[in-house]
């Protein structure tokens, strides 16, 4: 008896992204020949060096930007422009500074025409969640960086989108924020089952929060290697295990770093 294989969330097949200047000439192959399938409820890590293509992939996941070949296909639906069902989270908050944090988590649930009582309960619902209820009132300006993110995730839950894009959201924060926004993101994802996928560069974050690791080769970007993570959760950065994992990562990333310097290097001699 075989077993039906479930349906994957997210499908990227034979993705291209090709840059071209204004009269047409390629410039940058930034993706060649992704494929990738992603499934209910995963948390996954897209991890590589500067410049491999992790943003630029997650931009056309979210309908930002169109591949030059291949297709994208999120909760069923071939991707052709953004959508409520894939919410995203930038590293720049992206918040209406003139805005409340109430207003701002409000802000889509308003825009869909919800009604005002539903808003209400949602939008208070989400800020007890994420213990932003004494800060309702204030603006974007009083936040500080992981209050602000906090915020930016908050606004895209209430939205109910079944998955969340998140773009190297904790990238601008110390290493203790960034720790204890790890540590909520996976409250949020455990108690809400939704499916992320997070592009990082950073290697012990992918390892302590993500399912499967997505490494990335230099560009053109293709998927050099797909690492499950299997370690139970919460995750030890001290373990054996996981710096065992650790510098496997860091190898894999590492070769695709020196890749790349040779490259530049013999450009540079060229010229």
């Amino acid at each position: 008896m075989t077993t039906k294989r479930a349906t994957p969330r997210i499908e990227v097949v034979g993705v291209q992204k090709v840059f071209r200047s204004r009269d047409g000439r390629e410039v940058v192959q930034a993706l060649r020949d992704i494929n990738l399938e992603i499934f209910d409820g995963e948390f996954i890590c897209i991890l590589g060096p500067s410049g491999c293509g992790k943003s630029t992939l997650l931009n056309a996941i979210a309908g930002f930007s169109r591949p030059t070949a291949g297709r994208l296909v999120a909760n069923g639906r071939v991707v052709t422009a953004p959508g409520p069902d894939r919410a995203m989270v930038f590293q720049e908050y992206a918040l209406f500074p003139w805005m409340t944090v109430w207003d701002n988590v409000a802000f889509g649930l308003q825009l869909a025409c919800k009604p005002k009582a539903e808003i209400r309960a949602k939008v208070d619902a989400l800020l007890a969640k994420l213990a932003l209820t004494d800060f309702r009132d204030r603006f974007p300006k009083d936040l500080s960086g992981g209050m602000k993110q906090r915020v930016a995730i908050a606004r895209c839950l209430a939205l109910d989108s079944p998955t969340l894009l998140m773009d190297e959201p904790f990238g601008a924060l110390d290493a203790l924020t960034r720790r204890s926004l790890q540590d909520e993101l996976l409250r949020i994802w455990q108690d809400f089952r939704r499916t992320i996928v997070f592009v990082t560069h950073g290697i012990d974050e992918s390892i302590y929060i993500a399912d499967r690791i997505i490494v990335m080769t230099y560009r053109p970007g293709t998927i050099k290697q797909i690492v499950p993570i299997t370690l139970p959760r919460p995750r030890d950065p001290s373990s054996p295990e996981f710096n065992a994992i650790e510098r496997e990562l860091t190898r894999l990333v590492m070769e695709e770093q020196l890749r790349h310097q040779k490259d530049e290097a013999r450009a540079t001699a060229g010229h």
